[in-house]
């Protein structure tokens, strides 16, 4: 018996290890020592990808480039030059105002892999201001398309039709950045240029760029995600149905205006992040890729499988070369032309899997892990992240990503996807399900924490309350869910009769301290959600009679002295001032005291400790506050402070000595009213 266990261990010590089992995507987590298979084809398949993408000699971002040599070029002798990749089709003219949209006159050659290409010489050229499209022949079907790297397409106001309209730059944009980089702590403003203005109609970039950023600024932010930039035919789609990818949306200016809102952003210190859409596509035909060349397999998975069955839109062949080009380029295209520093890429779970996550609870890792895995989406999100990071090594990207993918955030060298960041996804929808469905007596905050803590090891996850996807209609901001009606009516200063009120201005403070200064590594804030903006999003549209009502934002109620919204706007600043001035996020934090009964928790970060008491009802007179260690601290602020909007009750100038107790904590005894935070700083 003890000869064969003998042998068995000499036969077990001779295999040789799988090299894969060494990334640290493995030797972080215990869990994936039984999936290191999944590993090594996640990173066969990554090396598949990028061969695909550029021959091994070639640098990622010198063959991301495509924007370069597709669509239309204004050459030095002033004749212009356009191409388009379009292997279904039979025939290609390009037509428009240069040609009085003749048909028939400008015919482009076909040229190699499917390349379709043509020379107009300068007398005759398009223009900048004039539109143009192509019209597509394949077998008996003819038909009008928007070029697929058209870098401005425009909407006629009186016929509503889209045109790709010609846009040269004589001049190169005066960029003033160069030095610039961003924050080591992202603390994002997720905006929308669109509804940033508070009139009933499309607020324009050079608006946002003069009124809009210096807030941002002002307010603490460092960094600016953008949404719905990649032009979009649907506006109530909050820009998720991207037509053209190169195309920053014209309805908000010319990419020159684009330019000068970011160039000025770098000017405040704030970062600028696109939210970028490659997930999916919009299934139009006239606007979009979808049939570009006549047949459906162009630039997205042929039949069925080309279809997103919740969204109703296209998705891309992640696996075929010219799609990862196409991507690829898109990515280099807005950091080169537009100096964006990185990006939130959305629909990152849908991409992921080939169900898209609906429905799925990701409770074991065999969910990850399985034929439902699109190993080409997951390859292509690699390339992604080595094209961004190679381009511009302080890029910063982020995943939206709620099924927890192992490796999300790690480098692809060790296994990974390659991401700086994952949104913290699971935080919002705690506290929806607690406003909504939990009394407040029965909060859970050793829940709480868990959930704003929680991240793989070794992965920076970006923490938030609420973003744009709890602002939208069907759904509340927290404010406005706990305010109710009574936000109408009850929220001048001198008015203390609502209940609802008075429990959603203590409550909305306490959820963003304990999010914010909790989150691993990072925090985000939807626009106008900072001062508690009431009521939700949305887009005009044909079911609200195309009404711009709640699609703007109303600053006036921020900047009004008479009203409540001025203190949750001031206690919005001091937190992100204490963030910084502490340097809260260079520390992990420590539970350091929680007492579900009490609905009370300390927590420790860096040289900061802070005292929340969640009751409803019940103040503590002695409260005792937990440091884990000795010395002198002083209230640095609470949440009811009078200039928050509080009753005053924490005093401010007291200095509290921590010393051990007979029972060995460390800590001091403090008055704790219901429903406050009180933060501590070491002297």
């Amino acid at each position: 018996m003890a000869g064969r266990k003998e042998a068995n261990n000499r036969i077990n010590t001779a295999l040789p290890e799988n090299p894969y089992a060494r990334l640290n995507v493995v030797r972080y987590d215990p869990a994936m020592q039984g999936y290191v298979g999944d590993i090594e084809l996640r990173m066969k398949e990554y090396e598949n990808a990028r061969r695909k993408a550029a021959d091994p000699e070639t640098p990622l971002t010198d063959a991301a480039n495509g924007f370069r040599f597709f669509g239309l070029h204004k050459n030095a002798d002033g004749s212009v030059t356009y191409r388009e990749w379009a292997p279904g089709a039979d025939r290609i003219c390009l037509y428009g105002d240069f040609n009085g949209w003749n048909r028939e006159s400008h015919p482009m050659k076909r040229t190699e892999n499917g390349v379709f290409e043509l020379t107009v010489p300068a007398e005759n050229a398009p223009k900048t201001g004039e539109k143009y499209k192509i019209l597509v022949t394949r077998g008996d079907e003819t038909f009008e398309r928007i070029p697929a790297y058209a870098n401005y397409v425009t909407q006629d106001p009186e016929n509503y039709v889209w045109s790709a309209e010609v846009f040269f730059e004589e001049e190169p944009f005066p960029w003033t950045d160069s030095a610039f980089k961003p924050a080591k702590v992202p603390y994002i403003y997720e905006c929308h240029v669109g509804m940033s203005v508070e009139s009933y109609r499309v607020g324009t970039y050079t608006e946002f760029k003069d009124y809009i950023l210096p807030r941002i600024q002002e307010d603490g932010y460092n960094t600016i995600q953008i949404m719905a930039i990649q032009e979009h035919p649907y506006y109530a789609s909050f820009g998720y149905q991207v037509s053209s990818f190169f195309a920053p949306s014209s309805r908000y200016g010319t990419p020159r205006d684009l330019k000068a809102l970011i160039n000025e952003a770098h000017r405040r210190g704030i970062a600028v992040l696109l939210d970028v859409v490659h997930s999916h596509a919009i299934r139009n035909e006239r606007e979009g890729l979808n049939r570009l060349d006549g047949t459906d397999c162009q630039y997205f998975k042929p039949g069925p499988q080309g279809d997103h069955p919740a969204w109703g839109t296209k998705l891309f062949d992640y696996g075929k070369k010219e799609v990862l080009g196409f991507l690829l380029s898109n990515l280099r295209y807005w950091m080169e032309e537009f100096h964006f520093d990185g990006f939130r890429f959305d629909g990152v779970t849908s991409m992921l899997y080939h169900d898209h996550g609906l429905g799925t609870a990701f409770d074991r890792y065999d969910k990850y892990f399985s034929m439902n895995t699109d190993t080409e989406a997951v390859a292509y999100l690699m390339l992604a992240n080595e094209l961004v990071h190679a381009y511009n090594e302080n890029a910063v990207t982020i995943a939206e990503d709620m099924s927890g993918m192992p490796g999300m955030c790690l480098p692809v060298p060790d296994g990974g996807i390659g991401f700086d960041y994952r949104l913290a996804m699971g935080t919002p929808d705690l506290w929806i399900r607690y406003l909504k469905d939990v009394r407040d007596e029965d909060w859970s905050l050793f829940e709480i924490y868990n959930v704003i803590t929680g991240c793989r090891p070794h992965e920076k996850v970006i923490g938030y309350a609420e973003s744009h996807d709890q602002a939208l209609v069907g759904d509340q901001t927290i404010f406005f869910r706990m305010a109710g009606a009574d936000i109408y009516d009850h929220m001048r200063k001198d008015d203390h009769s609502s209940g609802n009120v008075d429990r959603a201005m203590a409550l909305s403070k306490m959820i963003k301290l304990i999010t914010f200064s909790l989150s691993p590594s990072g925090y985000l804030n939807f626009m106008g959600n900072e001062f508690g903006h009431p009521e939700w999003i949305d887009f005009p549209r044909e079911g609200n009679g195309w009404s711009y009502h709640y699609c703007r934002r109303q600053w006036h109620l921020a900047d009004d002295p008479n009203l409540k919204y001025e203190y949750l706007l001031a206690f919005d600043r001091a937190m992100l001032s204490e963030g910084t001035e502490d340097q809260l996020f260079r520390a992990d934090p420590r539970n350091l005291w929680t007492d579900d009964e009490k609905k009370t928790l300390v927590a420790g970060r860096n040289r900061v400790v802070l005292s929340f008491n969640f009751h409803p009802v019940n103040s503590y007179p002695e409260m005792f506050v937990v440091t884990g260690e000795e010395g002198a601290y002083e209230v640095v602020w609470s949440t009811d402070d009078y200039c928050f909007g509080g009753y005053g009750r924490v005093a401010r100038d007291v200095v509290y000595h921590a010393e051990k107790q007979a029972d060995g904590r460390i800590g001091f005894y403090t008055y704790q009213p219901a429903r406050t935070a009180t933060v501590f700083r070491k002297k």
